[in-house]
C-alpha cells in the first residue's frame, strides 16, 4: 500500500492559518518534461496521498522560455477548476528582474505594485481561481547572490557611474498589501532570499502594519546546507514557516549521475540550468553520502528526503517527479526516521565535504 500523509502530520505555515502537508508537490516539470494528462495524473495522485500544497510560478516550466512560459499554471488551472478549490492550498510566484526573462511583462521591470498587479492577475486567470493562498516573490529584486552564485558583490550595484535602482521592500510590502486586502491573496512569501532580506521584510511589515511573510522558500539539501547559517534561527525566532525547495540537488542525491554522467535527467536535458552542482565538491560528497545510505541499507533517495523531512525547522519539503513512480518513492520516504548513528555520520560527512553546492 502507498503511503498516506495524515492530517496530524499537517503544520501551519508560519504565522498564517495556512494548515499544509509537509510535503509540496513541485510542478516545474509540467509542459516541459510533462504532458497535461501525465501533470494531471500526478495532481490526482498526490491529493488521494493525502498532499494538499501545490507550488507553482508564472515563469515555469523549467528551463524559462519563451515558447514555454506559464504552460505550467494553465495545466494546473485545467485541473483545479475540476477541484473543491477550498481543499487546495495553492502558491505561486511572480518572476522579478535581474534575469534578462524579457518575455515576462517585458522585463519583468520591477517588484512595483504594476508589475505585481500584472503578474498575480495573469496567474489567477491561468490557474482559473479568484484568488491564491501564498503568492510569492520568485528571487529578489535586488542584487543578491542566487542559483548557484554564492558571494555578494556590490560592484553589481552599479550600472555604470549610477547606483541601479530597486523597488525598496517597503513599497513591495505595500503593493502587495493592496492586493491582500483586495481578497486576491491570502499570504505572501519570499524565496531565493537571503537573511538581510528577511529581516526587512519583517522589521518593515512590524513597524508599518504590513502584511508578515508567512514563509521562504530556498533550496535545501545535504549539499547545500548554507541556510543553517543563520537563517534557522530566523526561522525560528520570528516564527516563519521554511519550504525546502531541491531536496534532491536536481538528482545528483539520487545517485544516477554516478553511474552515468550522462543519465536523462534535468542536468543533461538542459546544459547550464544547474551551474549550482556544477561545483568540483559535489561528486565526492554525493559518492560519501551514497556509500553510508548503502551502509544502512537504504537509497540515497531514500536517505537524502528522510534528511530533509524531518529537520525541526522544515515546514514543507517541495518534491518534483516526471513520473507517478518516482511521486511514490519520494512520498514514501517519509515514514523513514533516519537512527541519530546515521545523523552522526552525515555530519561527519558534512564537515568534510560541507555545503559543495552553493
Amino acid at each position: 500500500m502507498s503511503y498516506y500523509i495524515e492530517k496530524q502530520d499537517y503544520r501551519n505555515l508560519g504565522q498564517s492559518n495556512l494548515l499544509i502537508s509537509p510535503i509540496t508537490l513541485g510542478t516545474m516539470t509540467f509542459g516541459e518534461q510533462n504532458t497535461e494528462a501525465e501533470a494531471f495524473l500526478q495532481l490526482d495522485w498526490a491529493i488521494s496521498h493525502g498532499i494538499n500544497f501545490i507550488d507553482t510560478a508564472e515563469m515555469y516550466p523549467v528551463p524559462p522560455k519563451e515558447n514555454t512560459f506559464t504552460a505550467t499554471e494553465i495545466i494546473i488551472g485545467n485541473w483545479l477548476k475540476k477541484q473543491k478549490r477550498d481543499d487546495i492550498v495553492l502558491a505561486t510566484k511572480a518572476a522579478g528582474p535581474r534575469r534578462s526573462l524579457h518575455w515576462i511583462r517585458n522585463g519583468p521591470k520591477a517588484f512595483d505594485e504594476q508589475n505585481f498587479r500584472a503578474a498575480l492577475e495573469g496567474s489567477l486567470k491561468r490557474l482559473q481561481t479568484d484568488y491564491i493562498d501564498l503568492y510569492q516573490l520568485h528571487w529578489p529584486e535586488r542584487n543578491v547572490p542566487m542559483f548557484g552564485q554564492y558571494k555578494f558583490d556590490p560592484s553589481d550595484e552599479m550600472e555604470g557611474s549610477k547606483l541601479k535602482e530597486w523597488v525598496s521592500i517597503n513599497e513591495q510590502l505595500e503593493a502587495l498589501a493592496k492586493l491582500v486586502q483586495e481578497g486576491k491573496i491570502k499570504y505572501i512569501g519570499i524565496s531565493n532570499e537571503q537573511s538581510w532580506g528577511v529581516m526587512e521584510f519583517i522589521r518593515i511589515a512590524r513597524e508599518k502594519n504590513l502584511p508578515l511573510i508567512a514563509s521562504v522558500q530556498n533550496c535545501y539539501n545535504l549539499i547545500n546546507r548554507g541556510l543553517e547559517f543563520g537563517m534557522t534561527e530566523i526561522f525560528y525566532r520570528e516564527k516563519i514557516g521554511f519550504l525546502a525547495y531541491s531536496p534532491l540537488a536536481f538528482g545528483h542525491l539520487t545517485g544516477k549521475y554516478l553511474k552515468n554522467i550522462d543519465e536523462k535527467g534535468r542536468v543533461t536535458l538542459f546544459k547550464g540550468f544547474a551551474q549550482r552542482y556544477d561545483k568540483p565538491n559535489v561528486f565526492p560528497a554525493v559518492r560519501a553520502y551514497e556509500a553510508l545510505a548503502l551502509k544502512h541499507d537504504m537509497t540515497l533517495t531514500e536517505m537524502a528526503l528522510a534528511f530533509v523531512y524531518h529537520q525541526w525547522f522544515v515546514t514543507s519539503t517541495i518534491i518534483g517527479a516526471t513520473s507517478v513512480d518516482q511521486l511514490k518513492e519520494n512520498i514514501e520516504a517519509f515514514k523513514r526516521r533516519l537512527p541519530q548513528e546515521l545523523l552522526d555520520d552525515i555530519e561527519r560527512i558534512h564537515l568534510t565535504h560541507m555545503n559543495p553546492a552553493p
